[in-house]
């Protein structure tokens, strides 16, 4: 039996769903895990002794339900959806559905699971030497900050848990950044400026993909730019420099604006 609302989903989605025996099993029943350790670009920042959990959930409106308020402003949707959209949805694709239909629907047991998970990897960490870290917007734009900012502080005093995070809604009001660090995400999309010169005033991290490696310049807007793809932790470099990241896979050939170069 499905114990997921699925009217909210794409009607096709759900049509997979019923048709598949391994689809429908599993939105019968809750999810065993949240958060992801392995993702080869958090992995990178073990070699800097940080180690890194993610939650990944569905981006955007594939839900039926939008998780990125800022998508279509900026432009980003082919660049993600492309991948995690309509259609045939993989498997990754579908267990990031039942993550975010958990979390919309069964908050108290989705938190209960997620403050789990994090206490484990915080005393995994602790174990074995590593600074821990969790970035809970894998692929979503969540105000995780207004959700469960008391826990956030628990675990940064009990485990020195390091939270951050990408966004695209520059007037996220975050009460403390050494706990919850957010990078805002440059688009070039011409609608979207106005938000990047927000950001940019409030003097933020800007993370901005550019088409080719051999495009970084020194300096991108008047801000210095630092190597963003040595690693996913963004929370060690400073505010105000732009943190510059290469396209890869399809998202060489967007031109949505999204992508520079």
């Amino acid at each position: 039996m499905i114990v997921y609302d699925l009217s909210k989903v794409p009607a096709d989605v759900v049509a997979q769903i019923h048709a598949s025996p391994k689809f429908t099993k599993w939105f019968s029943e809750f999810p065993t895990k949240l958060l992801n350790i392995d993702n080869p670009k958090t992995v990178k920042g073990e070699k800097y002794g940080t180690r890194t959990a993610v939650l990944y959930g569905s981006p955007a409106e594939t839900s039926g339900v939008n998780l990125c308020a800022m998508y279509k402003a900026a432009g980003c949707g082919d660049a993600c959806l492309n991948t995690a959209g309509r259609g045939a949805m993989s498997s990754v694709q579908m267990s990031r559905l039942r993550k975010t239909l958990f979390l919309l629907q069964y908050w108290d047991d989705f938190k209960a699971m997620l403050m789990r998970e994090i206490e484990t990897h915080a005393k995994y960490c602790r174990k074995h030497d590593y600074k821990c870290a969790v970035r809970l917007n894998g692929t979503t734009d969540i105000r995780w900050e207004l959700k469960i900012w008391d826990d956030m502080v628990f675990f940064n005093r009990m485990y020195e848990v390091q939270f951050y995070d990408y966004t695209k809604i520059p007037n996220r009001l975050v009460p403390d950044t050494s706990i919850y660090d957010l990078t805002f995400s440059y688009s070039g999309v011409p609608e979207y400026q106005r938000f990047v010169k927000t950001a940019v005033d409030m003097g933020m991290r800007l993370a901005v993909v550019f088409r080719y490696r051999t495009q970084i310049p020194k300096h991108f807007m008047g801000m210095d730019v630092v190597d963003g793809d040595d690693s996913d932790l963004r929370f060690l470099e400073p505010q105000g420099v732009v943190s510059a990241l290469y396209a890869k896979g399809s998202a060489v050939h967007d031109h949505s604006g999204f992508v520079v170069g």
